[in-house]
């Protein structure tokens, strides 16, 4: 059978280790039927309230994008995942080894915090318990709802809002640059899995066309498409050099359902590298 031709190739590859937290761009990464290895790893979780800390509620962790975090070493196929490194706003350097971590976290983010892994979310023998969350929503024309936060729970032994992986086109990105031109719409904005370079010719929202197909990535990985990706408040936050903007989330939902890329799920997990053609499964 004749291989279909390329919707595009990957162009990056991002593993967030800490929930919320900045992360880490990748060459390759093992993709396994949990997402890319070691991907919201670990959260914050308050204290207070047991609810797991998030950017999606700026009122309550305002600086959550102030801090990076990063493996020490390479995550491997174990029960727990390996240990991480978060770098302060100040620029100082605690890891999750230290016995002192959630003290020096939480007198940054001056709210009592535990840093937790998914592996300390489950038991053995028993259901892996869901973890909850808050939204803030903006008073924004064309979102659910506006200027209030809603609870939301994360998947089951998870610390995922919703599917393992999440795909972008920079297809999306450029149209959505054409319909806000002030606007730097750029990929950490998104906080995507895998970006692909759009075959040329692909226009508008492509990857929207995708739901319900199933992706060919090299020559190992297997992606079910299961819906787009609605954004949040967290797509006009600060970040890095990129300033507060909620021209970001307005744009999307006036043009595109506030819809910027897609979720999957993994039919056949392995190795994902920058330059992988991306096919259909099902052409």
């Amino acid at each position: 059978m004749q291989t279909p031709a390329p919707l595009g190739t990957v162009v990056s590859l991002w593993r967030y280790p800490v929930k919320s937290m900045m992360g880490e761009e990748l060459t390759a990464a093992e993709l396994t039927e949990h997402g890319l290895r070691g991907d919201r790893a670990y959260a914050l979780v308050d204290t207070t309230d047991g609810k797991v800390a998030t950017a999606k509620n700026p009122r309550k962790w305002p600086r959550l994008f102030e801090f990076r975090a990063a493996f020490t070493g390479a995550d491997k196929a174990e029960a727990r995942p390996a240990p991480v490194s978060i770098t302060l706003p100040d620029g100082t350097t605690v890891t999750s080894e230290q016995v002192d971590c959630n003290k020096i976290l939480s007198r940054a983010l001056a709210r009592e915090v535990m840093l937790e892994s998914v592996s300390e979310k489950v038991t053995s023998g028993a259901p892996a318990p869901a973890a909850s969350a808050e939204e803030y929503w903006p008073d924004m024309e064309g979102l659910d709802f506006r200027d209030t936060v809603t609870d939301f729970a994360l998947p089951a032994g998870t610390f995922f809002d919703c599917a393992v992986v999440h795909l972008l086109t920079t297809a999306t990105l450029d149209r959505l640059g054409e319909l806000y031109p002030q606007g730097r719409f750029e990929v950490p904005r998104f906080r995507p899995n895998i970006v692909v370079h759009a075959a040329s010719g692909a226009r508008d929202f492509t990857e929207d066309q995708w739901v319900g197909r199933t992706l060919d990535i090299g020559d190992q990985v297997c992606l079910s498409i299961t819906g787009p990706c609605a954004r949040c408040v967290m797509t006009t936050l600060p970040q890095g050099d990129l300033p507060r903007d909620p021209g970001i989330l307005r744009t999307a939902a006036q043009h595109n359902h506030v819809h910027v890329g897609v979720y999957a799920g993994v039919v056949r997990g392995g190795m994902i590298r920058r330059g992988d053609p991306v096919r259909w499964r099902d052409a």
